[in-house]
């Protein structure tokens, strides 16, 4: 997008009364044909839920949340509880670590720190027609799940797998562990295959808004495109919900009246850290409305992590559906810590995925530009105008639906070589400037002989050798994004970017576009970010 509590706590306060009377099971295992895994819990009488939850090749320590969480809540017609993932993969030698919970006449009882191993020679058993879908990973246990738990009895299997011998854990404790278990790169000591260790330096599975991690940017500047939307910190614009992260366009005069936006003052300038504007760029603190130039016209949100985390060569994943509605821009990106190497473009811009909400919108050529699309760009050059990002940009469309019917995932990998982008898995754009840079891969030596490099002397993926934070927002039209020379359906394009009056017009359309707003339909919904270092 151009640019000018714990659970964990809460589960053992409320786990900590042991209860007997019911040893929880180890369940069976199976590995699904084509792929797949099934877990299989006895149907003993008194059972009215079991909960799985488990990761892949990663050691899981007490009631941990796993990659995967799972409630089942009735049993099969042989009366075992099943659970079948036919999402994964998994080949000999993989190892499923996993704790169970299980509901037994109204008391809750784990069985905790298991590991089951894919054998060599494994039978493998067909998966139903009906479960041959992608799981989305499950959110870890809720406070409202954990409520009705009023105990837990605590069990250990007989060769069950325990901690990992040399495990430090998270927080560097555990017998022999060193506070160097906790942050990546770890000692030699410590767990290699758990968090930080493992290289996951950052994750967020939207449990719940953690301020600790992002901080809302309050503006009304357009993000440097004369965008129509005005970015706070608002629940009804965003917010998490049965662990996903909801970012959702509304209405201005919803919250104001429509009187506001042609003779209201807006004032983001704020009084604490909390709420004080972060952008004012064309006018993005205070601004009045007036009957020609009104005040933008939505409101939205745009997270950021720049003061929590930022980090320079790894690996990123997002899993995340795009909302669908006319004239909606969401973003998921990366933008420099610091600007070392001079304004934008200079110190680089990182756009692991943008979308045109649209529906039924095309270019020039007739080629569909909309919500079955996404793009992926880098932008760099010496100043502005100078912007390279021709030379490092993609596009694809989704294989089924669009990227607004369901979850997709979007990567990231950064070395100190290369930039690889990746759409559920697979490889869409690799960037590798050559051994002089990108000063040369843009032909700027060529087409801008008297600007000076501003990557002189750095290594050849500068400006993309700096630390970068990671970025999420929706964003409303503007007059950049979305070009002139577009054919929308049913209606025309409302505004031109040319139009000093672009956002008035663009709102005096509102009977065109919002009705294609299908409420949370028109959200970027997030499932999870992650971060791996090199």
């Amino acid at each position: 997008m151009p640019e000018e509590t714990t659970m964990i706590a809460i589960v053992a306060l409320l786990f900590s009364t042991a209860v007997s009377g019911y040893n929880v099971k180890e369940p069976t295992f199976s590995i699904l044909s084509p792929q797949g895994l099934r877990m299989a819990y006895p149907g003993d009488s008194g059972v009215s839920l079991v909960a799985f939850h488990y990761s892949i090749n990663t050691f899981l320590s007490g009631v941990t949340a796993g990659q995967y969480n799972v409630d089942v809540t009735s049993p099969t017609t042989d009366g075992e509880w099943v659970h079948e993932n036919t999402a994964i993969s998994l080949k000999s030698g993989d190892t499923v670590y996993y704790w169970v919970l299980v509901i037994h006449n109204g008391l809750g009882y784990q069985n905790t720190e298991l590991k089951w191993t894919v054998p060599s020679e494994v039978k493998t058993t067909k998966a139903p027609p009906s479960l041959l879908t992608t799981l989305k990973p499950a959110p870890p246990v809720t406070d409202d799940f954990i409520a009705t738990v009023p105990a837990v009895k605590t069990t250990s299997s007989p060769g069950g797998g325990g901690s990992d011998p040399g495990n430090g854990g998270g927080n560097g404790g555990g017998s022999g562990g060193t506070v160097s278990c906790d942050a990546y790169p770890c000692q030699s000591s410590c767990d290699m295959t758990i968090p930080p260790c493992n290289g996951l330096i950052f994750e967020d599975t939207f449990d719940d808004l953690d301020f600790t991690k992002w901080e809302h940017e309050i503006t009304a500047g357009g993000g440097g495109n004369w965008e129509f939307q005005l970015y706070h910190n608002n629940r009804s614009n965003s917010y998490v919900r049965d662990g996903v992260l909801y970012i959702k366009p509304t209405l201005t005069a919803d919250h104001y009246g429509d009187s506001f936006l042609t003779s209201g003052r807006l004032d983001l300038w704020g009084s604490s850290p909390a709420d004080m504007c972060t952008g004012n760029k064309d006018w993005g603190c205070e601004r009045s409305g007036s009957a020609s130039n009104i005040l933008n016209p939505i409101e939205s949100a745009r997270l950021r992590t720049v003061n929590t985390f930022s980090f320079k060569h790894g690996r990123v994943e997002v899993e995340a559906k795009m909302p669908t509605g006319d004239w909606i821009w969401p973003a998921i990106w990366l933008l420099p810590k610091y600007n070392a190497y001079g304004g934008w473009p200079a110190s680089g811009e990182i756009d692991i995925v943008e979308v045109r909400g649209n529906e039924q919108l095309y270019d020039s050529s007739g080629n569909s530009v909309g919500i079955d699309q996404m793009g992926s760009t880098m932008h760099w050059g010496p100043y502005w105008p100078l912007n390279g990002y021709e030379r490092t940009h993609t596009t694809r469309y989704a294989s089924t639906g669009t990227f607004g019917s369901e979850f997709h995932k979007y990567g990231l990998t950064w070395t100190e070589d290369s930039m690889t982008f990746y759409l559920d898995d697979q490889e869409i754009l690799h960037v590798d400037p050559g051994k002089n840079g990108f000063w040369e891969y843009g032909n700027f030596h060529k087409d801008a002989p008297n600007a000076d490099n501003p990557w002189q002397g750095a290594t050849k993926l500068a400006p993309f050798d700096q630390e970068f934070y990671i970025i999420m927002n929706v964003a409303v039209g503007g007059t950049n994004y979305f070009s002139d020379d577009f054919t929308n359906l049913p209606y025309s394009k409302p505004w031109s970017n040319q139009s000093p009056t672009a956002a008035l017009d663009f709102w005096n359309a509102r009977n065109q576009w919002y009705p294609t707003w299908n409420g949370e339909d028109a959200a970027l919904q997030v499932n999870y970010v992650r971060v791996w270092a090199n």
